[in-house]
């Protein structure tokens, strides 16, 4: 079969294309035939880092496609061996694409138990653009945040994969969503999914913005920070007792705040990352049976892989990047 393999890190060009060995399930795995596959920024994180791990590295997180064997279509649920556990994952727990095989393949072997039906009447390239955003902005949103009907939630940044989750989920359970951007396009588009408004995070006095856009000007319930490269402006986007979730950190993996403020305030910041397999339920049953699709920005022969990396990291994208395997 055909993969991507990762055999020096660094960018783009570092993607190249082989014919390995097709995977052999072990007990209770089952082979995937993929159709899709979706990129995420963990999958760039990982080409130029590594993050940790031994090369050679065969990278991807979502996918969809048919059980070898069996003809069912499925979509994958890419959090692997999580535990016993709901509040936290276990010593055992992974993300698809790192210590085993990825998505960026022809084939896959998985424990059947991440399998779960293609939700009816989509495309597969909606079905592959699901799992990894979904299910993380699923438990940052609900599991995480504890986000109500009627409160103000603020994304940080419109334009990712995350982004197009956010808004629609979160508005479609009842909050207010406001966005920040760069892009005025990218924030027209969000208000479209169903953002309130947003404003511009280059502007000097952006939180302020922010705030004046909640009720009161007190601030947002929920702040959702993907980058935590300035925590202190995420936080002043906040109401007194406002939460802030983060599942995102800069290059050196740290934040700098004014901690008084924070503990006077009485604001939480709450970690976050990916899910586990019952919280991909509650999405599926959630968004499955509706007329909602994830946003898909643009698709890709899966032979372009380093053309859809570089497109990701220009940051040109609104909405999941697909590559296609037929």
């Amino acid at each position: 079969m055909r993969a991507v393999v990762i055999r020096e890190l660094g960018g783009p060009e570092k993607l190249v294309i082989e014919e390995v060995p097709d995977p052999v399930p072990a007990a209770g795995e089952v082979v995937v035939e993929l159709r899709c596959t979706a990129l995420n920024f963990h999958d760039i994180l990982l080409r130029r880092s590594g993050l940790g791990l031994r090369l050679p590295l065969f990278p991807g997180i979502d996918g969809a496609g048919v059980v070898r064997g069996t003809g069912k279509e499925v979509i994958i649920q890419p959090s692997l061996s999580w535990g016993d556990d709901p509040d936290v994952p276990g010593p055992e727990w992974s993300i698809l694409g790192d210590r085993v095989p990825g998505t960026y393949a022809e084939l896959i072997a998985l424990p059947e138990r991440n399998l779960r039906p293609k939700p009816e009447g989509w495309s597969w390239a909606a079905a592959a653009a699901l799992p990894t955003a979904g299910l993380t902005v699923w438990r940052a949103l609900f599991t995480r945040g504890r986000l109500k009907p009627g409160e103000t939630v603020v994304m940080l940044g419109a334009g990712g994969g995350i982004a197009t989750f956010v808004v629609p989920l979160a508005a479609g359970a009842g909050a207010r969503v406001l966005v920040t951007s760069s892009s005025p396009e990218k924030i027209a588009r969000a208000v479209k999914l169903g953002a309130t408004a947003g404003v511009s995070y280059l502007a000097p006095d952006w939180t302020d913005q922010v705030r004046a856009l909640t009720p009161g000007n007190r601030g947002a319930d929920l702040v959702l920070d993907t980058v935590g490269r300035d925590t202190e402006s995420s936080l002043r986007c906040l109401r007194p007792g406002g939460r802030l979730v983060v599942f995102g950190a800069p290059p050196d993996g740290r934040a700098d705040f004014d901690l008084r403020s924070f503990y006077f305030s009485q604001q939480s910041i709450i970690a976050t990352t990916l899910g586990h397999g019952a919280e991909f339920d509650e999405l599926l049953h959630t968004v499955g049976p509706g007329d909602w699709r994830p946003v898909i920005d643009s698709q890709f022969a899966f032979g372009d892989v380093a053309r859809a990396h570089e497109r990701m990291e220009a940051g040109w994208h609104f909405g999941k990047i697909v590559l296609n395997f037929d």
